[in-house]
This record gives structure tokens, C-alpha cells and sequence, in this order.
């Protein structure tokens, strides 16, 4: 089978997969325990910390581990909006964000606080002039994606992050940035953003963790669950250690060769575009900034034949988002991309697993696709 959904979930590395079963079979004690295991399980995990806070460029004491990229979402505009009390109601985000984004967005909405989305061009792409037409006096949060998860756009998160603390020093900028992690390359030091969410199944790290960047200026952000103090009293609750050391030793293995994986994907990903230029009857979707995300279009083929034909073919793809199942897509809806573009769309997603064989299968795949439409 030739796995092209790597925005959905990567397959656990062998490095992360062995980190867990050393953490469930040897290193099993509770972190928070007194005695020598439990003193030696937390060595253990501020190592596993330091390894993500370098795979992100952050400083070690200021990532915190969750159960996911939506749980840190959901914790970052949560706890933004509690943190900064009445300042004020507005908040900025995008029309093309992660539901993990928008259905947060959605309860406070409800609850009376006034959003602004931002809305994309017709490649995937928000501006920085956008955000700086929307920002208020009264803004107190700013959420918006690193890289689109659905047709790879990528956004120029540092200079809204400078901007949005130029001209609402009070405000706070969050970036979800599960599809940059590994994949473009950043700094949280240097990113400017305050809050940054990123998940460990996306880069070949286990289901079930994620972690939330919270930059020192915020040292008072408020906690997401209370009870033992767990996660620097941030996130109370006794730390799944298996995933998180999957998660660090994914990050190890990556961070290695990190340069040469983006070069290798970005390639992959050229060479299926020209392969797909050359075909009648093919509609490549967004700008595709990111190496690893292509969304692309069949007219007249609905997305479920295409992905089923593909799947006979022995080859895995997405319809847009795997986490929205269901849903017209939000993203190329907001890009205002034709209803029969969007009704055919699906998504192409690689990882440092994919191969030159895996590209030019792909491209054999959407050839039967057109033959089947045009038969």
C-alpha cells in the first residue's frame, strides 16, 4: 500500500515506537514519585521535553505536553481569552483554520465575543494586510494557522506576530502549527508568536500528543486542568509518558536530517505537479508553499471515486481534511473555488517515507481516474 495521507497521520518511526515500549516496560514509574523510579522517570521526561522544545527552537520550560494539536488549540485561545479577561471581545482568525480553530471560535461566538475571519485569496493565501485592516483597539486575540492542512499554504506568521504586537501590544498571537512542525522550518523564540500548538502523529510520533508553547511573557497563562500540578501546574494530571517519549524520539530522528527531508519531499512533490500538468482534466488547487500538501481536482470525477479508484490502485489519499470528515471543504469553499472543483477535490499529503516510486504511482493513479471519467 502506498501511503499518501501523511497530513492525516504518519506512521510511527521505529525510534518512537521502541522509546515507547522502553517507557511502558522499563521506565513505567510515575514521574512525580519520591523514590528513585519515580525520580528517574522525571530525568527522563524533562529529557523528552528538551528534545521537543528543540525540534520546535523554544526554550525547554516553556512547552508543555497535551493529548493533541486540538487540545492545544482548544488550551491557547481558551486561555488567552480567560487571560485577558475584559480587555476586550474581539478576536481574529481565518475562514481556512483547523475545526480544532474554528469550532472554538464558534463558543465564543456564542458567547458573545465578536470574530473576525480572515478570508483567503484564491490560492490559500492570507496577508499580512488583511490582518493589519482587521486589528482593533479592542483585539485581544489573534489565532491563525502556520501551514493550511489542506492545500499547503503557507502563512507569514512572523510578521503578523510583529505586527499584531506593534499595534495591540496587549494582545495575544497564537499559530497552530501541527502542518509546520518538521516541515518549515521556525523558531519559537524568534517566531514572535506567543502561543504555538503542534501534535506528535503528524511527524511520525505517536497518537495522542501534542504540545503547547507558551512564550515567557505569559508565565501567569492560565492552567487547562487543575489537580496534582503536573506540566509546571499547567496541565494537571499524571503525564502519559509512553507517547511523550515517542513523540521526543520523533522529533530526534527528524531534527537529524531535517534540511534533507524537506528537500527530498518538496521535489516529490514538483516532480507529481509537472506529472499532473501534463494531463487534461486536472486542476491543481492553492499555491502548495508547504513541501508535503497538494490538493488537487478532478471535474466530473466525485471525490469518493477518485480516492476509492486510487485505493484499487493501492494508494492512500485524503478527501481534504481527514478531522472534518463529512463537510464540503471549508477551505476551498472560502478560496471561492468552483462548486464542481470542490466536489472532486482531494488531498496528497507525503513524509519522509515517500519515494520516487510513490510519486510516479500516484500520477498512474490519477491517469486511470481520467481514463475512467473519459471511458
Amino acid at each position: 500500500m502506498i501511503y499518501l495521507d501523511n497530513s492525516a497521520t504518519t506512521r510511527p518511526c521505529s525510534a518512537a515506537v521502541a522509546a515507547m515500549h522502553k517507557a511502558m516496560t522499563e521506565n513505567w514509574a510515575n514521574p512525580s514519585a519520591l523514590y528513585q523510579l519515580g525520580i528517574d522517570a522525571a530525568k527522563e521526561l524533562r529529557a523528552a521535553r528538551g528534545s521537543v522544545a528543540a525540534a520546535m527552537g523554544a526554550e525547554t520550560e516553556r512547552v508543555f505536553f497535551t493529548s493533541g494539536g486540538t487540545e492545544a488549540d482548544n488550551w491557547a485561545i481558551l486561555g488567552a481569552v480567560k487571560r485577558m479577561g475584559k480587555r476586550g471581545k474581539h478576536i481574529i482568525t481565518t475562514a481556512i483554520e483547523h475545526h480544532a480553530v474554528l469550532n472554538t471560535m464558534k463558543e465564543l461566538q456564542n458567547q458573545g465575543f465578536d470574530i473576525t475571519y480572515l478570508q483567503p485569496d484564491n490560492m490559500g493565501r492570507i496577508s499580512v494586510d488583511a490582518l493589519k485592516a482587521a486589528l482593533r483597539q479592542d483585539t485581544i486575540l489573534v489565532s491563525i494557522m502556520m501551514v493550511n492542512n489542506e492545500v499547503g499554504s503557507v502563512m507569514p506568521i512572523s510578521q503578523m506576530a510583529k505586527l499584531t504586537h506593534k499595534l495591540c501590544p496587549d494582545a495575544i498571537f497564537h499559530t497552530d502549527a501541527v502542518q509546520g512542525l518538521m516541515k518549515v522550518p521556525f523558531s519559537a523564540k524568534n517566531l514572535g508568536a506567543d502561543l504555538i500548538s503542534v501534535s506528535a502523529h503528524k511527524v511520525h510520533g505517536p497518537k495522542g500528543c501534542g504540545a503547547l508553547y507558551i512564550c515567557p511573557r505569559l508565565k501567569s497563562f492560565p492552567a487547562l486542568l487543575t489537580g496534582g500540578g503536573q506540566e509546571a501546574g499547567f496541565r494537571s494530571g499524571t503525564e502519559a509518558t509512553p507517547a511523550i517519549h515517542g513523540f521526543a524520539a520523533a522529533c530526534d530522528t527528524l531534527r537529524a536530517t531535517a534540511a534533507s527531508n524537506i528537500a527530498t519531499e518538496r521535489m516529490l512533490l514538483e516532480r507529481i505537479i509537472a506529472g499532473l500538468a501534463e494531463m487534461d482534466g486536472v486542476v491543481i488547487n492553492g499555491c502548495h508553499d508547504a513541501p508535503h500538501i497538494l490538493s488537487l481536482s478532478i471535474p466530473g470525477v466525485p471525490t469518493q471515486n477518485s480516492i476509492n479508484i486510487l485505493q484499487d490502485a493501492g494508494i492512500c489519499v485524503s478527501a481534504g481534511s481527514a478531522c472534518a470528515r463529512g463537510h464540503r471543504s471549508h477551505t476551498l469553499t472560502a478560496m471561492n473555488l468552483p462548486a464542481e472543483v470542490i466536489d472532486s477535490s482531494f488531498r496528497v499529503s507525503l513524509s519522509v517515507e515517500t519515494t520516487q516510486k510513490d510519486a510516479e504511482a500516484l500520477i498512474q493513479g490519477v491517469q486511470r481516474i481520467l481514463d475512467w471519467k473519459n471511458r
